[in-house]
């Protein structure tokens, strides 16, 4: 009451704290709206240093980092072409990512590789968790192991042959090639800087022989010029770094995505009889089982199970016993289940805030971002393929 009188008394002083109160109001908004293009993102590059602070952001991965690490692939086709269209290469920084990028910076090296692995739904975004922890990997000089998506070798081989050297299998030379060629761009300069050589002499043919005491990168370059003998290249490339890991010259990330694909009782490679080819008869997927056992050290594997990384049939369950079967799971056991699932409600709002800002959202009607949610049930694929045409 006494407020009111004085108001009616000092008629000014009404006047002035009405000029305040909207000043202030003015100011608030302006700090909101000074927040919103950057409330979710974080300048933040150094994934060693992403943490809960962190959480729900996007960052920014260098051009010439992703062409150097994502080149060959790793980047599901869909976010590949948004990046593109974006001109920029963001991750968000999710809860999964940050649990397996805080268990390796607290593994003791000196214990047998762990073994964690990622699952989830189909589009809950395992792949760029996975993409994230590589870019870890990468800025933490951990010698990288990566396979963009084991499937493609299953189900769409460049070219297939008979095995010379293993009767009964198949060989993917031109994949295999593709892979040395993707190791030799993400593993560069540790390559020319680790003095990594080869054990044992590795005869190839009578007249081709990688000596004893060869740099890696030399025996790699001889399994990209020779396509031929890729496959065998890549065993003892694996058998090679299993060494040095646990010799302690060097420490290694193996990150698969699509890994249970090893396990799957089909594929679509055909014999010259039209006979159907399993994952085991092909000469890639002994060494990749071989790194992704415990009998080394100073390694770490990060793999993911995926329900499209199966055939028609073998879809009805995400969970990694499913997916891997009897002989994957005991081939990983023990090992670490991650979990991911959709956007949480902080991760849904930062991702629509994002594609506002890079304009692949352009109507914005009353209650939109809830209508999104429901549509899209907050999972990061559903949600990127509704707002294609918004």
């Amino acid at each position: 009451m006494f407020v009111r009188q004085s108001l009616r008394k000092f008629p000014q002083l009404a006047q002035r704290n009405s000029a305040t109160a909207a000043a202030a109001t003015a100011a608030s908004e302006t700090a909101r709206e000074s927040l919103v293009p950057t409330d979710y993102r974080t300048n933040e590059a150094n994934t060693k240093a992403h943490s809960k602070v962190h959480e729900a952001k996007f960052y920014s991965i260098p051009m010439e980092t992703k062409k150097q690490l994502f080149g060959g692939g790793g980047f599901p086709k869909q976010f590949d072409q948004q990046v593109k269209t974006f001109t920029e290469t963001c991750l968000m920084v999710r809860q999964p990512a940050l649990e397996i990028i805080d268990y390796i910076r607290n593994t003791d090296f000196t214990k047998p590789a762990v073994r964690y692995v990622l699952y989830g739904e189909n589009g809950v975004g395992k792949s760029l968790s996975l993409a994230h922890i590589v870019h870890y990997g990468h800025q933490n000089d951990f010698l990288l192991v990566h396979i963009p998506w084991v499937a493609n070798w299953m189900k769409r081989p460049k070219e297939t042959t008979n095995a010379e050297q293993q009767e009964g299998f198949i060989d993917l030379p031109f994949d295999a090639a593709a892979w040395l060629l993707h190791f030799k761009s993400q593993n560069a300069k540790l390559l020319s800087t680790l003095d990594l050589k080869t054990s044992k002499e590795y005869v190839w043919s009578k007249r081709e022989s990688t000596p004893a005491g060869s740099t890696l990168a030399e025996l790699v370059e001889h399994g990209i010029q020779r396509i031929k003998f890729a496959s065998e290249t890549i065993a003892a490339l694996l058998n090679e770094i299993k060494q040095h890991s646990t010799a302690g010259r060097c420490k290694t990330l193996v990150a698969i995505d699509g890994f249970n694909a090893f396990f799957h009782p089909e594929t679509r490679i055909l014999t010259d009889n039209k006979q159907m080819v399993t994952p085991d008869r092909i000469t890639l997927t002994k060494p990749f089982l071989d790194i992704t056992n415990y009998d080394w050290t100073n390694g770490v594997c990060v793999l993911t199970v995926d329900k499209i990384a199966m055939t028609e049939g073998y879809m009805d369950s995400y969970m990694p016993r499913y997916l891997l079967g009897t002989q994957g799971f005991e081939h990983l056991d023990p090992f670490v289940p991650v979990h991911v699932d959709n956007y949480s409600d902080k991760e849904f709002h930062s991702c629509i805030q994002y594609y506002l800002d890079r304009h692949w959202i352009q109507k914005t009607p009353e209650g939109f971002e809830d209508q999104l949610k429901y549509l899209s049930n907050k999972n990061p694929y559903g949600l990127m393929r509704l707002t294609r045409s918004l």
